[in-house]
C-alpha cells in the first residue's frame, strides 16, 4: 500500500553474495513464457520503471520484484549500489530485467549522454526498494556519489521508497527528519510489514512485501 509509511530492516554483511540466480530464486524466473516477452493489455505497458536497489539483505525481495514488474509490462532498469551487491550479484537483475544493470558512474555506455541521465529522463517511476538510511539520507540531503543518487537528482518522474533498516535506525531523530523532507517533496511511501527482522527483533521494519509494492506501482501509474 502507498503511502507515507516507512519500513525497517537490518543489514547482516555476513549474508554471502547471490552468485547462481537459479539456486537462489529458483527455475520460475527463468521460465518466462512469449507472453512475457510481449505484455500488450498489461497495466505497465509501455512504463519504465527505474529500481534502485540499495545494501539491505531485503535487496533479494528487489529480484523477485523486478521479475513482477517485467510479467506486468513494464521495462525495466536496475540500478545498484556497491553496498547492494554484497547481497546480490547484477547477474541475477540483468537476466530477469532483460536490460543492462548500472552499476557505477564510471562504467556507463559509450554513447554522448552519460548513462544515468538517459535513465533519468525516461523513467516515468523510481522505484527504490529496499531503501536505507544510507541513501535516504544522501536523497534527503541532494548528495550524488554514485548513479543511484545522481538519477535521482536529476529525475523529474515520480518517486517511490520502501525503506528498509533496523527498527532504532527508523526511530532516530535524523532518520525521521529525513524521511519528513521526502514526504514534504511528495514521494511516495509503501507501508512495512510487522515480524522477525534479520537482526533478531520483533516488530515493524521487513520490507513490505513484492505483493503490495507491486500495487503501490500501479496505483501510482494508473
Amino acid at each position: 500500500m502507498v503511502l507515507e509509511s516507512l519500513e525497517s530492516l537490518s543489514v547482516t554483511s555476513a549474508l554471502p553474495l547471490v552468485s547462481d540466480p537459479l539456486k537462489m530464486f529458483g527455475s520460475s524466473y527463468f521460465s518466462m513464457t512469449k507472453q512475457d516477452d510481449e505484455p500488450s493489455g498489461d497495466p505497465l505497458t509501455g512504463r519504465v520503471v527505474v529500481l534502485g536497489v540499495t545494501g539491505s539483505i531485503a535487496a533479494y525481495k528487489a529480484a523477485d520484484l523486478t521479475s513482477e514488474l517485467r510479467r506486468r509490462g513494464a521495462d525495466v532498469f536496475v540500478v545498484m549500489t556497491r553496498a547492494a551487491r554484497e547481497f546480490v550479484g547484477a547477474a541475477t537483475f540483468q537476466t530477469l530485467s532483460r536490460n543492462p544493470v548500472t552499476e557505477e558512474l564510471w562504467n556507463e555506455g559509450e554513447g554522448w549522454q552519460p548513462g544515468h541521465i538517459e535513465l533519468a529522463d525516461k523513467a516515468d517511476l523510481l522505484l527504490v526498494a529496499p531503501a536505507t538510511a544510507h541513501s535516504i539520507a544522501q536523497f534527503a540531503h541532494g548528495l550524488a556519489p554514485d548513479a543511484l543518487t545522481s538519477i535521482y537528482l536529476a529525475t523529474p518522474a515520480k518517486v517511490m521508497l520502501a525503506p528498509a533498516m533496523n527498527g532504532k535506525m527508523l526511530d532516530h531523530p535524523a532518520t525521521q527528519e529525513n524521511l519528513g523532507r521526502l514526504r514534504e517533496r511528495g514521494h511516495l511511501f509503501v507501508d512495512p510489514e510487522e515480524g522477525e527482522l534479520a537482526c533478531g527483533y520483533e516488530g515493524v521494519g521487513r520490507m513490505a512485501s513484492v505483493e503490495n509494492v507491486v500495487e503501490a506501482v500501479l496505483i501510482a501509474l494508473a
